[in-house]
């Protein structure tokens, strides 16, 4: 059993927690605490972590135009694989049609949902923080980027009177990946317990009334990680098992946390151990949360065209890839935590006069969606950074497999 790694440990909490919150669901949904504790202490490696080693990045690699460069190409394929992924959940819900002979119930029309982004300006102003202070500790990781960004460019600037904040930056993300190691101990029982409340709540009956949806959903998923994802490694030949080992374990826990900020330590820190430069997996992953979140926009363009079926509101082509623009620029603001895209969802249905009482619906099986479509945004960010590695010349066939070292 000491051989075991802490993958397979995160396996068996989870089927812990699955058994124990069919067989006991009254004692599995008191388990809540114990999962909560396990993602806030996630949640306060975020900021610390993505500050020192963006700042160590940049400021360490020297050549400012070497990272706009970076930055171009990390935006160019953000936006290819999430148009994809858009059309790709557009084609599923046409074909599928779940939502077809649904009649959406008119309860909870009082639900507050949060009010999503609706322009632009609004969403480009958001991204730039007042304060890094407030930023941090609303876990607003693209404001904590933009200015780790600005940061790190004036410490580049500035030269060797700015070694020692360097240095400290480097030092601070040492320090919070070893801090990772040992939250990451909890991990199994963080995990088994997020599955246990979540199986317990629910039940397996959440599958029941909405199955079809979910399924739809959870197919599109697959195809979109094998006929999409799959093909860009092959074609940028890289190496896919040892890629599997490295983004295997963040993937698992997004999967059952449905949280992307509990991944992003492991994927930080396995990335980086498959190959990729320092400065490339500390610019791609934190500004990936943001801007290539391939499931949840999968997922966004599948949900709002499910409602408008449900509604019984035949929706013209048109009017759908008017839509899929809208949630192109929406899901941009989107942030990396369980639920946030009924967010997102909530503001496209306003903007297309569709019931609000459709997200109040999917707010139901959302923990069961949320899960599918967070592993999926980890996984593609993961795989981001290996893809701008390649665009930058890196190779990762010649590269010791460390990556098991990681999983140990």
């Amino acid at each position: 059993m000491k051989r075991l790694s802490l993958t397979a440990w995160i396996f068996i909490g989870m089927a812990a927690g699955i058994a124990l919150g069919a067989a006991a669901p009254s004692l599995a949904v008191k388990l809540s605490p114990l999962s909560n504790i396990f993602l806030r202490l996630i949640k306060s490696i975020i900021a610390p972590l993505i500050f020192g080693t963006l700042v160590y990045g940049i400021a360490g690699a020297g050549n400012l135009r070497a990272m706009g460069r970076i930055g171009l190409k990390a935006i160019v394929y953000f936006e290819i694989v999430t148009t994809i992924a858009l059309f790709l959940g557009l084609a599923a819900v046409n074909l599928v049609r779940p939502g077809e002979g649904m009649k959406l119930e008119r309860t909870a029309s009082e639900l507050a949902l949060p009010e999503a982004q609706q322009s632009l300006a609004a969403m480009l102003e958001h991204v730039f923080p007042a304060s890094i202070i407030e930023a941090m500790a609303r876990g607003e990781v693209l404001q904590i980027v933009v200015f780790a960004l600005l940061f790190g460019a004036a410490c580049a600037a500035v030269g060797s009177k700015a070694q020692r904040v360097v240095d400290f930056c480097g030092s601070l993300s040492e320090v919070m990946f070893q801090y990772t190691r040992y939250v990451m101990y909890l991990a199994p029982f963080g995990v088994g317990a997020a599955m246990a409340v979540t199986v317990g709540g629910k039940g397996f009956s959440v599958l029941v009334g909405l199955g079809k949806l979910v399924l739809t959903m959870y197919a599109a998923q697959i195809i979109f990680v094998v006929g999409v994802l799959g093909p860009v490694m092959m074609i940028l030949r890289i190496p896919v098992r040892r890629f599997v080992r490295a983004a295997r374990e963040p993937f698992l826990i997004a999967f059952s946390t449905a949280s992307s900020e509990a991944a992003l330590p492991r994927a930080l820190e396995n990335m980086e151990r498959f190959g990729v430069p320092k400065h490339i997996v500390a610019f791609v992953i934190p500004t990936g949360y943001s801007f290539n979140l391939d499931g949840s926009t999968l997922y966004l363009s599948l949900a709002a065209v499910f409602v408008a079926q449900a509604a019984g509101v035949e929706l013209s082509l048109s009017q759908q890839l008017l839509m899929m623009l809208t949630l192109m620029l929406t899901s941009k603001g989107v942030a990396g935590v369980p639920r946030a895209s009924l967010v997102i969802l909530a503001g496209t249905l306003a903007t297309f006069h569709l019931p609000l009482e459709g997200a109040a619906v999917l707010l139901g099986i959302d923990a069961v969606m949320d899960m599918a479509r967070t592993s999926v945004n980890v996984l593609g960010n993961c795989l981001a950074t290996a893809v701008v590695g390649k665009w930058e010349g890196h190779s990762f066939d010649g590269v010791a497999d460390e990556t098991a070292a990681v999983t140990e």
